[in-house]
């Protein structure tokens, strides 16, 4: 399956100021795969090393943190075949579990440039806050690899022409049925999925939605199991209380994230550290308020005022226990939480094209989903689940801040039109991936 990512390896690797690279993002959303992937197209050889559960390799970088004597040690002992610098992909793979071999990455900047080294870790940012570790600042390249998107949904699920027609159509151009009809109902079948990369491939073998359930219940149980693993014995419990008011939480009208409901008589300050975890590892995404929309957007941001996502929507739709045949069906039970769907969903596609939002709020009368900075401007989207685009407080955020721009993404098809003196376009929420070409313009 094709990941978007791919390019910017590439682009990576023929960089004259290359840096050993760090690839972060929550596990299972397959950075092992692309790295070994990268490795097979691009390099005459690659050289693999898993650093879970493995104290002989942890041990290579216990005497010293020479590039020349480790390169050589894992070459010839560990690997039984030389390591070549502009030949061989080196990869590191779960990093985080030996501190030293993080460490290390300062001395293969500084001395070994030649060479491409790519390291994966899923808990890195939990093992830095956690173990102290001597992170190497300004030494690594870092990429943050995410589930994947509905576009890499579509094309692994052998629906690559209708994603190129897609994509050749002008931007201000309403889709027609022939393309607005299919995606439509692969947007369903991708709240029901998710983009984790091994239930999309189950989904492509057999689209059967009782299959993928079992496999996105296996996955939250590892989940689960990494909390007792990997986390202050402490916040365990911590965790799991969190981990499980968040689709609760999303589901209300008010989906504020309240540390008091995650468990009665909890206050935030005895719940933070573990939601820092949570976002640390990956699992979950926060979105904090910004009443007054000045820039840069991450100083006026309220950090205590809250809303907590998923890293998956399709997991979150499995936690939710919400069936299949409900968001297939278009059940009229579920118009709230489709709601939180949806905005799940946005906010994962935000965060895959290098986007990170906010979201606005003027006291108890109005609220935007997302506002982001690109540029000198920041930029007002509301998101609905329905073709139905009204929306109250995106006007009234427009008629009081006057931005240049503005989204609406919702059901409806392609238009644009002013809101107040914002000119605005509508974008369907199955083509979102193309919101970078609108910016553009």
């Amino acid at each position: 399956m094709e990941r978007d990512i791919m390019k910017k390896l590439v682009a990576w690797k023929d960089s004259p100021d290359r840096k050993p690279l760090l690839l972060t993002g929550v596990r299972q959303c397959g950075k092992t795969y692309v790295l070994k992937d990268f490795g097979n197209r691009y390099f005459e050889d690659t050289a693999y090393f898993s650093f879970e559960g493995n104290k002989g390799l942890s041990s290579v970088f216990d005497y010293n943190l020479d590039p020349e004597r480790i390169l050589k040690e894992l070459g010839s002992i560990v690997r039984g075949q030389e390591i070549i610098p502009g030949r061989t992909l080196l990869i590191f793979d779960e990093i985080q579990a030996c501190p030293n071999a993080v460490t290390s990455l300062k001395y293969f900047c500084e001395n070994k440039r030649e060479l491409h080294i790519a390291c994966a870790g899923s808990l890195l940012g939990v093992s830095v806050r956690r173990d102290g570790i001597s992170f190497p600042v300004g030494k690594v390249e870092r990429l943050q690899m995410y589930p994947m998107t509905f576009a890499e949904f579509l094309c692994a699920d052998g629906e690559q022409a209708l994603y190129d027609g897609a994509e050749q159509l002008p931007l201000q151009r309403e889709l027609p049925e022939l393309y607005s009809v299919p995606l439509m109902k692969s947007l369903k079948y991708y709240y029901v999925v998710g983009g984790m990369p091994e239930v999309v491939k189950k989904w492509v073998d057999t689209h059967n939605c009782e299959d993928v359930s079992r496999l996105q219940d296996n996955i939250l149980e590892d989940y689960a199991s990494d909390f007792a693993k990997h986390a202050p014995k402490t916040d365990v419990p911590k965790l799991g209380w969190i981990w499980d008011s968040i689709p609760k939480q999303l589901a209300k009208d008010n989906n504020k994230f309240i540390f008091s409901h995650v468990k009665e008589g909890k206050r935030s300050s005895e719940l933070e550290d573990a939601l820092e975890w949570l976002t640390d590892a990956g699992l979950v995404h926060r979105l904090e308020m910004v009443s007054n929309p000045e820039l840069p957007l991450s100083f006026y941001a309220d950090s205590t005022f809250l809303k907590v996502y998923m890293a998956d929507v399709g997991l979150l739709r499995r936690k939710a226990g919400l069936s299949h045949k409900t968001i297939l069906e278009e059940s009229e039970l579920y118009r709230n939480f489709k709601g939180a769907l949806t905005e799940n969903y946005v906010l994962n596609e935000l965060l895959a094209q290098g986007i990170h939002p906010y979201f606005w709020r003027s006291g108890n009368t109005a609220e935007l989903d997302f506002l982001f900075e690109h540029e000198d401007r920041a930029i007002p989207v509301e998101a609905k689940a329905n073709i139905s685009t009204r929306a109250k407080s995106y006007a009234q955020f427009c008629k009081k801040y006057e931005p240049p721009l503005g989204f609406k993404f919702s059901m409806k098809n392609v238009g644009e039109h002013r809101v107040e003196n914002t000119h605005t376009y509508s974008i369907p929420l199955y083509m979102i991936w193309r919101l970078g070409r609108y910016l553009d313009l």
